[in-house]
């Protein structure tokens, strides 16, 4: 089976398949489906198109299958179809969506059933709990990563079933990995207040202020445009997003209309030291774009550098690596500035359903999970209560 992909072309949806020539040179051939993007049920007629044409299609270097099974695609090797998978959903899903599935698909999942020679058709469930078995105790990879393959390997084999390439999937057989539940690392207020003075005029500044003090993470911070800055109304807009991540060999940074769920698209009061802070930065913009003339970059972003171009989110967490180590700091992550402002929210009284308001968490039940073992305030206000409520004289005695 060749490999191709979905490709839009005015309007249509076009199959490109990855051919070669004669010489063993590769060319990408275009085919017309015919079938107008217009929705998911054309996407869809689109998908199976191109699985059909990639089946029968010709290659001069196809691979070398068993004999009189070139057309069986259950004799594959699992490994195989796992990486055609990867060509099938390509557009269909999000880049940094798909980004994710190809690291799991290309790093992990795909050479593991290589080396063992599985078949798509002779794929079971020991091969795949096998599978599990390895990443967590040979490479110690952490169950919340093993549950994103569990997730690639599974929408994978219902598209086998689907298009009847297995007769059932051995999925069903399988348990989800478990994970650990997540403690993050987060400062105290005097660590917080010595990370302050230590990125002072520094490049990472701006987002340790924005991480630590509204909980955002990495990509909403990217993100900020001042068109998101009411300085009349005093709030602060988190609505657009910027990610990087790496797909075919190469980094791309790519910008979102929205956020990461629908709560995280929301409204914050610009508070009167984060008003000043910004408007200090748009002075200094102004100015440097002053100074710099046509050489300074226009953009509505607002972290940006001397010469208007928007820092990249891979610097920031690169780079605060190397601020926490400079000044001998404890050494965390950047996204855990995010729990460091939940934890001192909790400190100071505020409920669990006004963190998850604030830290933009899509159900309450995310935000109680993850920060439930920082919640001491409530359960003392719990114990206090009880004990007013009770009188006990105990039977006990300390001696015999």
């Amino acid at each position: 089976m060749v490999a191709g992909h979905l490709q839009i072309k005015k309007g249509n949806y076009y199959m490109v398949l990855n051919l070669h020539d004669e010489q063993g040179a590769r060319k990408s051939k275009w085919l017309p489906t015919g079938i107008p993007v217009s929705g998911k049920k054309s996407q869809k007629q689109a998908e199976e198109l191109l699985w059909e044409t990639r089946h029968s299609y010709k290659d001069t270097m196809i691979r070398t299958m068993d004999a009189g099974a070139a057309h069986m695609t259950g004799n594959m090797l699992f490994a195989d179809y796992m990486a055609d998978w990867l060509g099938v959903i390509k557009n269909s899903v999000e880049e940094v969506t798909y980004a994710g599935y190809e690291t799991a698909v290309k790093r992990r999942i795909a050479p593991y059933f290589k080396k063992r020679g599985v078949t798509l058709s002779g794929l079971t469930a020991l091969d795949i709990e096998g599978f599990y078995e390895y990443c967590i105790n040979k490479l110690s990879l952490k169950g919340s990563t093993v549950q994103h393959f569990h997730a690639n390997i599974h929408k994978a084999l219902k598209y086998a079933v689907r298009h009847d390439l297995i007769g059932n999937n051995p999925m069903n057989k399988v348990d989800r990995p478990k994970s650990l539940p997540y403690t993050g690392s987060f400062y105290s207020i005097a660590e917080v207040e010595t990370l302050f003075q230590m990125v002072k005029g520094d490049p990472v500044e701006f987002p340790v202020l924005m991480a630590a003090f509204y909980g955002l993470r990495r990509s909403e911070i990217m993100g900020l445009r001042w068109q998101a800055i009411d300085f009349e109304n005093n709030t602060i807009t988190i609505d657009h997003t910027v990610v990087q991540f790496r797909t075919g060999g190469e980094t791309k940074i790519v910008s979102k209309e929205r956020t990461k769920n629908k709560s995280s698209c929301r409204s914050m009061p610009l508070v009167p030291q984060y008003r000043d802070l910004l408007l200090m930065m748009k002075e200094r913009q102004k100015s440097c774009q002053e100074l710099c003339g046509n050489c300074y970059t226009q953009t509505d972003y607002i972290y940006v550098n001397d010469l208007g171009i928007p820092y990249t989110p891979n610097f920031v967490t690169q780079h605060f690596k190397i601020v926490l180590r400079k000044n001998s700091l404890r050494e965390i992550r950047f996204h855990d500035l995010r729990h460091t402002c939940a934890s001192l929210l909790l400190k100071n009284g505020v409920s669990m359903k006004e963190i998850q308001e604030w830290l933009g968490h899509s159900n309450f039940s995310t935000t109680a999970n993850i920060y439930a073992h920082l919640d001491a305030s409530s359960k003392n206000s719990s114990a206090a209560r009880m004990n007013e409520s009770f009188s006990i004289s105990p039977g006990i005695r300390p001696n015999l």
